[in-house]
């Protein structure tokens, strides 16, 4: 068993910090609101540390799974930031979904202070956080990986080395490009089957089993229904992902015309007050845009 650090319970780290003390580990948590460190400590018994410093100074791995780039600097780099009191040989991973920039950058700076680094982001949402049942996309060294793998599985339904460092990064930004095609392409069907006047729970039992079947369609098309947008990944925290994903097409060249007209969309749901409904709020975005005609 492994001594480990977590740092950042939001609604993803703190059942994944939860899932490495039903493993077996002896975890070390922090977080930028104490409180709920407080509660984390009393609900799983692990530890609460004063600082990322403190947190990693006598870890064999150091989680982290925070908001964007900035946020992992922050908890990253200076007096008190987790590199400062890593051990040498230790192994930081990385599970915020950031740009694959960042990833390489702290590899770089790893390396540098002798210690390693792997960057892990997650898919699955809140509920595959809660449920153990993660998706894990890294990057980084093969020895390294092999290390952190047994760990990790704690939280993981499947994950896999990617390539090297970032390529975690890249590999999650696919990811949340399929999700943005998907769950506008879902939206849309629901609100032309409306229009249509057909039963939408009839019709989506059909169509699921065919080739239109998908994981949003199983799971959100009965709330998307009811205009109830409280069960997932919202829409800020989409923006920022497909906000690095464009920053990154423009860089390698990609084209993702979809991507970029979706985010717009987002954009608009924002506007409309939705910033932390879910992603399948598009819907209500089209339904907005019907009522206005």
């Amino acid at each position: 068993m492994a001594k480990v650090a977590f740092i950042g319970l939001g609604v993803m780290g703190y059942p994944m910090a939860g899932h490495l003390v039903k493993a077996g580990h002896e975890v070390t948590v922090w977080n930028r609101s104490a409180d709920k460190a407080d509660r984390w400590v009393a609900q799983h018994k692990g530890r609460k540390a004063a600082s990322p410093k403190a947190a990693a100074a006598s870890a064999e791995l150091v989680m982290a799974c925070v908001g964007n780039d900035d946020d992992l600097r922050s908890v990253v780099y200076g007096d008190d930031g987790a590199f400062a009191g890593m051990a040498k040989n230790a192994v930081f991973v990385d599970h915020t979904t950031a740009s694959a920039d960042v990833a390489r950058e702290l590899h770089k700076a790893a390396k540098a202070g002798g210690f390693e680094f792997i960057d892990a982001p997650v898919s699955g949402g809140q509920a595959g956080a809660e449920n153990g049942q993660l998706t894990i996309m890294c990057g980084g060294d093969v020895p390294v990986y092999d290390r952190v793998k047994p760990v990790i599985q704690a939280y993981a339904k499947m994950q896999n080395l990617m390539g090297p460092a970032g390529s975690g990064q890249l590999t999650k930004m696919m990811n949340q490009i399929c999700i943005a095609g998907l769950v506008q392409g879902l939206s849309e069907a629901l609100a032309f089957g409306r229009a249509s006047g057909l039963d939408l729970v009839k019709a989506v039992e059909v169509i699921s089993k065919g080739a239109a079947g998908s994981w949003q369609m199983d799971n959100r098309h009965k709330t998307m229904i009811e205009g109830k947008f409280d069960y997932g990944f919202a829409v800020d925290w989409m923006r920022k992902d497909l906000g690095i994903c464009l920053a990154e097409a423009r860089r390698n060249g990609a084209s993702l015309p979809v991507a970029a007209l979706v985010d717009q969309f987002y954009a608009e749901v924002q506007q409309m007050g939705g910033n932390r409904w879910d992603t399948s709020s598009l819907i209500a975005r089209l339904e907005a845009t019907k009522t206005k005609k």
